[in-house]
Parts: C-alpha cells; structure tokens; sequence
C-alpha cells in the first residue's frame, strides 16, 4: 500500500510529458497544471522543508488536494455502508478521510526523486464525465510502472478530479475499500472515523 500511494503522488511531478493537442480543462491538462504548481512549490521550499517537515502538509492541502475528489473516492470506499450512515456521519468520514489523504500524500512527497511519467496521448468526448488516463513511470535502472488514473468530471464546474489510481492492475480505491469495509462492518463507520481521524494527529 506503501508503494501505491507514492505513485500516486508520482504521477504529479513537473517532469512529465503530458498529451499533446488536447483542449484546455482535459484532465491531461489537469494534471499537467497541478503538477507544476505542486512541485514548483516544493522546490522554492526546500530550506523551509528542511527546518519544518510538516510544512509539507500545508503544501499538499493547498497545491494537490483541490484537484483530489476525496468526497467521491470516500464515498466509494464507504461502500454498501453508504445507504445505512446519515449525512452527519458522511460528513465526518469524508472530513477525516480527507486529513488521512493530506498526511499520506505528504509522507509519500518526501520519498520523491525526481521520477518521470509519460502520458498516453487520448481524447475525452465533451459528455464524459469519467475517464482514464494512462500513464507510464520511467526510473533509471528500474522497470517501467504502468498506471491508470481514474478521473470524474465535476457536473457544475467542468473540472476534472483524480478518484482512483490503478498501479500494474491494482487499484488504491478498491485496496482501500477492502481494507475499511471489514472494520466499519465490525465496529461501524462512527469508530472507523475516529480511527482515521487519530492517524492524522
């Protein structure tokens, strides 16, 4: 799980090559743009960084969690347990699962190496409202990783935003969904939010 949640901070880096001749707004572009700004940031801040590690948080909460749709991936992990929890307990879950993200997303920056991801070039119908994106991470001496990120277009402000990310046919969504159903089966979702929110402190 490790691994997958640092690729999926991987695939943000300013070194990719994005898709060429796709239309301002597509989620190639969403990337793209994230990316610079994010590790732009991080490199006008490494004297900061080095002094106060946890300014890594604030930099993950401004520059990369906008374009992360938490609320729709917490959903997906809630599951069948969607239906039976109330809008208060949804709130919370997605509250906590979103600081859950901002610390793991910042512990997996710190492990970054300057990697590069080329992007297949794709096109996404103006009526889509999901699609994938699929990516490949060159390293130096290492093999090439295959990924897909899923992403889900906002309905009202047109922006796309990253949900799930598939690593060599694994899927951080449906690994995190396994991962939460059991627990909230067996100790319901109020103390699973409790138990994310603790690991954010």
């Amino acid at each position: 799980m490790k691994k997958l949640t640092a690729l999926l901070i991987i695939f943000l880096t300013f070194n990719i090559q994005a898709a060429t001749d796709v239309q301002p707004f597509s989620p190639y572009e969403e990337i793209k743009t994230v990316g610079e700004k994010l590790f732009g940031r991080i490199a006008n801040s490494q004297q900061e960084l080095n002094k106060f590690p946890e300014l890594m948080r604030e930099i993950v909460e401004q520059e990369l969690i906008p374009s992360v749709d938490y609320t729709y991936a917490s959903y997906k992990i809630l599951g069948k347990h969607l239906k039976d929890s109330t809008k208060e307990q949804r709130e919370k879950f997605t509250h906590s699962m979103r600081h859950y993200l901002i610390r793991t997303y910042a512990t997996a920056l710190n492990q970054y190496n300057n990697q590069k991801v080329v992007y297949e070039k794709g096109q996404v119908k103006s009526s889509a409202t999901m699609t994938s994106v699929n990516a490949t991470i060159v390293d130096v001496n290492k093999p090439d990783i295959h990924l897909t990120f899923q992403m889900r277009k906002n309905k009202k402000t047109g922006q796309w935003k990253a949900y799930d990310l598939i690593v060599e046919g694994i899927s951080l969504l449906s690994s995190k969904q396994a991962e939460f159903n059991g627990r909230i089966a067996k100790y319901g979702i109020d103390q699973v939010t409790i138990e994310l929110a603790a690991l954010t402190k």
